[in-house]
Protein backbone atom coordinates (compact mmCIF):
# COMPACT_ATOMS: atom_id res chain seq x y z
CA UNK A 1 0.00 0.00 0.00
CA UNK A 2 1.62 3.29 -1.04
CA UNK A 3 1.96 5.78 1.76
CA UNK A 4 1.43 9.45 0.90
CA UNK A 5 4.79 11.16 0.83
CA UNK A 6 4.77 14.25 3.05
CA UNK A 7 7.35 16.96 2.58
CA UNK A 8 10.49 15.61 4.22
CA UNK A 9 13.44 17.93 4.46
CA UNK A 10 16.49 16.15 3.13
CA UNK A 11 19.65 18.19 3.06
CA UNK A 12 21.61 17.92 -0.17
CA UNK A 13 24.84 17.17 1.69
CA UNK A 14 23.26 14.10 3.36
CA UNK A 15 22.34 12.42 0.06
CA UNK A 16 25.13 11.12 -2.16
CA UNK A 17 24.10 10.79 -5.81
CA UNK A 18 26.43 9.12 -8.31
CA UNK A 19 25.84 8.72 -12.04
CA UNK A 20 26.53 5.16 -13.22
CA UNK A 21 25.93 3.20 -16.40
CA UNK A 22 22.51 1.57 -16.61
CA UNK A 23 22.09 -2.14 -17.18
CA UNK A 24 19.84 -3.81 -19.68
CA UNK A 25 18.61 -2.92 -23.13
CA UNK A 26 19.17 0.49 -24.62
CA UNK A 27 21.22 -0.01 -27.75
CA UNK A 28 24.59 1.63 -28.17
CA UNK A 29 23.54 4.55 -25.98
CA UNK A 30 23.61 2.38 -22.83
CA UNK A 31 27.33 1.75 -23.27
CA UNK A 32 28.25 5.41 -23.75
CA UNK A 33 26.19 7.44 -21.29
CA UNK A 34 25.93 7.19 -17.50
CA UNK A 35 22.21 7.75 -17.02
CA UNK A 36 21.46 5.57 -14.00
CA UNK A 37 21.67 7.02 -10.48
CA UNK A 38 23.16 5.34 -7.42
CA UNK A 39 21.85 7.02 -4.25
CA UNK A 40 23.42 6.54 -0.80
CA UNK A 41 21.89 7.95 2.39
CA UNK A 42 23.50 7.35 5.79
CA UNK A 43 20.66 7.13 8.31
CA UNK A 44 22.77 7.57 11.43
CA UNK A 45 24.56 10.69 10.11
CA UNK A 46 21.33 12.33 8.86
CA UNK A 47 19.39 15.18 10.43
CA UNK A 48 16.22 13.08 10.82
CA UNK A 49 14.64 12.82 14.29
CA UNK A 50 16.09 10.04 16.44
CA UNK A 51 12.79 8.15 16.68
CA UNK A 52 12.50 8.11 12.88
CA UNK A 53 16.10 6.93 12.53
CA UNK A 54 15.35 4.01 14.88
CA UNK A 55 12.24 3.01 12.92
CA UNK A 56 14.19 3.19 9.65
CA UNK A 57 17.02 1.05 11.01
CA UNK A 58 14.55 -1.55 12.36
CA UNK A 59 12.82 -1.98 8.98
CA UNK A 60 13.48 -5.21 7.13
CA UNK A 61 14.16 -3.59 3.78
CA UNK A 62 16.75 -4.89 1.35
CA UNK A 63 17.66 -1.32 0.38
CA UNK A 64 19.04 -0.67 3.89
CA UNK A 65 22.48 -2.19 4.40
CA UNK A 66 23.71 -3.74 7.64
CA UNK A 67 25.65 -0.57 8.51
CA UNK A 68 22.56 1.64 8.17
CA UNK A 69 23.00 3.09 4.70
CA UNK A 70 20.08 3.32 2.29
CA UNK A 71 21.19 2.32 -1.22
CA UNK A 72 18.83 2.99 -4.13
CA UNK A 73 19.59 2.40 -7.80
CA UNK A 74 17.33 4.21 -10.27
CA UNK A 75 17.60 3.31 -13.94
CA UNK A 76 14.01 3.21 -15.18
CA UNK A 77 14.27 6.37 -17.30
CA UNK A 78 16.57 7.35 -20.15
CA UNK A 79 17.47 10.72 -18.69
CA UNK A 80 19.81 11.24 -15.76
CA UNK A 81 17.61 13.96 -14.28
CA UNK A 82 14.47 11.80 -14.29
CA UNK A 83 16.40 8.96 -12.64
CA UNK A 84 17.71 11.40 -10.01
CA UNK A 85 14.16 12.59 -9.24
CA UNK A 86 12.95 8.96 -9.13
CA UNK A 87 15.69 7.95 -6.67
CA UNK A 88 14.95 10.90 -4.37
CA UNK A 89 11.22 10.17 -4.50
CA UNK A 90 11.81 6.53 -3.56
CA UNK A 91 14.00 7.63 -0.64
CA UNK A 92 11.26 10.02 0.55
CA UNK A 93 8.66 7.24 0.29
CA UNK A 94 10.85 4.90 2.34
CA UNK A 95 11.21 7.55 5.04
CA UNK A 96 7.47 8.31 4.90
CA UNK A 97 6.64 4.62 5.38
CA UNK A 98 8.86 4.54 8.46
CA UNK A 99 7.31 7.77 9.76
CA UNK A 100 3.75 6.43 9.43
CA UNK A 101 2.45 4.97 12.67
CA UNK A 102 -1.04 3.46 12.62
CA UNK A 103 -3.54 4.52 15.25
CA UNK A 104 -3.60 2.07 18.16
CA UNK A 105 -6.47 -0.39 18.01
CA UNK A 106 -9.03 -0.18 20.78
CA UNK A 107 -10.36 -3.66 21.50
CA UNK A 108 -14.15 -3.93 21.34
CA UNK A 109 -16.61 -6.68 22.20
CA UNK A 110 -18.91 -8.16 19.57
CA UNK A 111 -22.52 -7.04 19.91
CA UNK A 112 -25.19 -9.43 21.14
CA UNK A 113 -26.86 -9.38 17.72
CA UNK A 114 -23.64 -10.30 15.90
CA UNK A 115 -23.05 -13.17 18.33
CA UNK A 116 -26.59 -14.51 17.70
CA UNK A 117 -26.21 -14.19 13.91
CA UNK A 118 -22.91 -16.09 14.07
CA UNK A 119 -24.41 -18.95 16.11
CA UNK A 120 -27.48 -19.11 13.86
CA UNK A 121 -25.30 -19.34 10.74
CA UNK A 122 -23.26 -22.14 12.36
CA UNK A 123 -26.42 -24.08 13.23
CA UNK A 124 -27.79 -23.61 9.72
CA UNK A 125 -24.52 -24.80 8.18
CA UNK A 126 -24.52 -27.83 10.51
CA UNK A 127 -28.06 -28.72 9.41
CA UNK A 128 -27.01 -28.56 5.74
CA UNK A 129 -24.16 -30.96 6.46
CA UNK A 130 -26.43 -33.23 8.51
CA UNK A 131 -28.84 -33.52 5.57
CA UNK A 132 -26.01 -34.87 3.38
CA UNK A 133 -26.09 -38.25 5.15
CA UNK A 134 -27.62 -41.25 3.42
CA UNK A 135 -31.29 -41.89 3.99
CA UNK A 136 -32.04 -44.96 6.09
CA UNK A 137 -28.70 -45.08 7.88
CA UNK A 138 -29.15 -44.96 11.63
Amino acid sequence: MPVPCPEIDLRADEVELTAIRAQGAGGQNVNKVSNAVHLRFDIAASSLPDALKERLLQRRDQRISADGVVIIKAQAHRSLERNRVDALLRLRQLIAQAAFTPAPRRPTKPTRGSQLRRVESKVKRGMIKLLRTRVGEE
